[in-house]
């Protein structure tokens, strides 16, 4: 299956806004939409004319790349939130933050979900005492995630877990920075998550 190997600040100058992709650089000064906000390209400062399913589409590879997923992984997830109660799209952005790359991004043990995703298929990463190395696995409340004892000695992972300790995490999520780990409380809500995506968009695009 391909993957993206291009510039990464590249997606989120074409989407017009900030998709955390690369870390603590998208917090600083050097983040390439605040210095370049238009989209790339030689014709990149036009403004073409969208029509709705151009907007609809944007949407949807905004929601797609913020998560980093192929679209094949990422339309099964669209397919199990639209067999699930309640209104589609919230369903939707709580399967997606219930992945585990998601989680161990989300508790601050790496700094972007797509370092969250090496250090999953390294295997530095155990779900309820138990190595796991999928990172679409999904967790459930009370789940135990957190690093590997023998991976705990990573430089960047002790970097990362300092500015957990500062930055906070989710209210549905807990973390203990001296253990190395993290405690799921509760599914999350849609106001607990911080996504600027309009998930609607998203669901009327795969619904047309």
């Amino acid at each position: 299956m391909s993957r993206y190997t291009g510039p990464l600040c590249r997606l989120c100058r074409a989407e017009g806004t900030k998709l955390f992709l690369k870390g603590d650089r998208c917090y600083s000064e050097k983040c390439a939409v605040g210095r370049r906000n238009h989209r790339p390209g030689q014709h990149g400062s036009r403004r073409p004319k969208e029509t709705e399913y151009g907007v609809r589409l944007r949407e949807k590879q905004k929601m797609r790349r913020i998560y980093g997923m192929h679209e094949a992984a990422f339309r099964r997830f669209y397919s199990m939130a639209t067999r699930m109660p309640g209104q589609t799209g919230h369903a939707f952005f709580q399967l997606l933050e219930r992945r585990l790359d998601n989680v161990v991004f989300r508790l601050g043990f790496a700094s972007s979900r797509r370092q969250a995703r090496q250090l999953v298929r390294h295997g530095h990463i155990t779900l309820n005492g138990k190595r796991a190395n999928i990172p679409s696995a999904l967790v459930r409340p009370g789940d135990i995630v957190a690093i590997a004892e023998k991976s705990r000695d990573i430089a960047w992972v002790r970097d990362n877990l300092e500015v957990a300790r500062t930055r906070g995490v989710p209210a549905w999520l807990e973390l203990n920075a001296d253990r190395a780990e993290g405690r799921v409380l509760s599914l999350p809500t849609r106001e607990q998550i911080d996504v600027l995506v309009n998930e609607q968009l998203v669901v009327e695009f795969y619904a047309r």
